[in-house]
């Protein structure tokens, strides 16, 4: 006798037997949302040409100088004077539930501070170059973050994300602005770190590819040394590389007409066609050879502990001008970086005086060529350091409360905005979080940040993800 269940498959039955099942649906479910989202978002806003922002900009560019390892707020642009009062006596209130290390008594500063220029801001004698900037600068004093390791900190920094993979923040801006420049890319990083999460801090994950950014060597190359990779072809002359380029783009337009279109591929032949423009252009803008002796050695090339640093912040300034929208100057190397546990004094002395000359250089030189005033310059760490000792003379990790400043681009200049508390544990006053940097740099280039999305796997993507505020109260009128 026939059983009806054999005859009338139940429905879980028959989707397992078909080898269908809920996950190839919902697989074709995802592919066909980023299918619509690829042909309706990246399209007209990748990183291949200017876009227009949604909002009258203060900013056209960003130089972001990341100073790798964490510099501490304490010691350079926070001044206490309780915690050199305090010095060797316990913290006065409990440490954060998560810390990196276990530390002990309160540490003062060995560097003293000095009120500097007409707004009077406190530097301390590690910066006595920036500190003749000072005027120029924006200091928030409040900021914070979420992650105490190097590697969940740098990518909460860089793409707003400390879990989960992301599009950095140059990628975001490189899809909401483009390029002014067609022949260079719209974000570049200069000798970036290749430790603690190491691409993605620059990568577009997905976004067009054409956002990510484009590497000038790494950080254990010289910065003399820095070329963005294959950038020359020996083999074909550029007439024939020219034709190889023109066929491809007619294949495309075959294919294109064929099925409607691949914004995956169109990302590729567009990186191909940008990387055939940049062989010109890229050299020209990496030769110094037409910068005046005085500008030599305002950035310290002179001098071969400036040097490297001070090649860097040139190119910097060079690619600005030229159009790129986003450049990354790192300063770090494999042994020192900002990260004293211990020997705090020889540590940040060291890196201070690579340092402190080629970023007061580059502040004098865009406000001398009119380019401060729409270049946004963004200087810190992926956190700061502890009020309280590790061992005997360092300082562990503190995403509590630390300090990055801006100047330029619509800021304004020669304030502090926010504050830590008394001996620079966390911040109290006017918090600034991660979030709120990225919305507020956002909106200085004239995106709002809320309406700067991606979809992507069924979900509007955005920099500052379901948080994030416009610090308005640092924006000039």
């Amino acid at each position: 006798m026939d059983r009806p269940d054999l005859l009338l498959p139940s429905r879980r039955r028959m989707l397992r037997d078909s080898a269908a099942g809920f996950g190839l649906v919902a697989l074709a479910a995802m592919l066909a949302d980023d299918a619509r989202a690829s042909s309706s978002s990246s399209s007209p806003r990748d990183g291949s040409s200017p876009k227009p922002p949604h909002f009258e900009p203060k900013a056209k560019r960003v130089i972001f100088l990341f100073m790798k390892g964490g510099p501490s707020h304490l010691d350079t642009f926070d001044e206490k004077p309780l915690l050199r009062r305090d010095d060797g006596k316990p913290l006065p209130f409990a440490k954060p539930r998560v810390q990196f290390a276990e530390t002990g008594a309160l540490l003062a500063s060995p560097w003293r501070f000095r009120r500097h220029g007409e707004s009077g801001q406190p530097v301390s004698s590690l910066f006595p170059n920036v500190a003749r900037c000072v005027d120029d600068l924006c200091i928030i004093k409040s900021l914070h973050g979420t992650n105490p390791a190097h590697g969940g900190a740098l990518l909460k920094l860089h793409t707003g994300s400390d879990t989960f993979v992301r599009p950095s923040m140059g990628a975001w801006i490189a899809y909401g602005l483009g390029t002014e420049n067609q022949n260079l890319p719209a974000f570049v990083t200069i000798c970036p770190t290749l430790a603690h999460g190491g691409v993605r801090n620059w990568g577009s994950a997905f976004l067009p590819a054409s956002c990510q950014g484009t590497p000038l060597g790494n950080a254990s190359v010289p910065s003399d040394q820095a070329r963005v990779g294959y950038i020359d072809n020996p083999r074909f002359p550029r007439r024939l590389q020219r034709e190889q380029l023109d066929l491809l783009a007619d294949l495309h337009r075959n294919h294109q007409a064929l099925t409607g279109g691949d914004p995956a591929l169109e990302g590729r032949i567009a990186s191909f066609e940008l990387a055939f423009r940049m062989q010109a252009e890229m050299p020209e803008a990496q030769d110094l050879s037409g910068e005046s002796r005085a500008t030599i050695r305002d950035y310290g090339l002179d001098d071969p502990v400036t040097a490297d640093f001070g090649r860097q912040c040139l190119l910097a300034r060079r690619l600005s001008e030229r159009g790129v929208r986003f450049v990354q100057v790192t300063h770090s190397d494999t042994n020192v970086q900002w990260d004293q546990h211990s020997n705090l004094k020889q540590g940040h002395e060291k890196n201070a005086r690579e340092v402190d000359r080629p970023i007061a250089a580059l502040l004098r030189d865009l406000k001398a060529r009119g380019l401060l005033e729409d270049t946004l310059v963004l200087w810190g760490g992926e956190f700061g350091r502890t009020p309280t000792a590790q061992g005997k003379d360092g300082r562990d990790h503190n995403p509590e409360g630390f300090t990055m400043w801006l100047a330029g681009g619509g800021v304004k200049p020669g304030i502090s905005f926010g504050a830590t508390d008394d001996y620079g544990y966390y911040a109290v006053e006017d918090k600034v979080h991660i979030h709120d940097l990225h919305a507020t740099l956002l909106h200085l280039l004239g995106l709002d940040h809320e309406r700067l999305t991606y979809r992507h796997a069924g979900r509007d993507f955005r920099l500052t993800d379901v948080a994030g505020r416009v610090v308005h109260e640092i924006i000039a009128s």
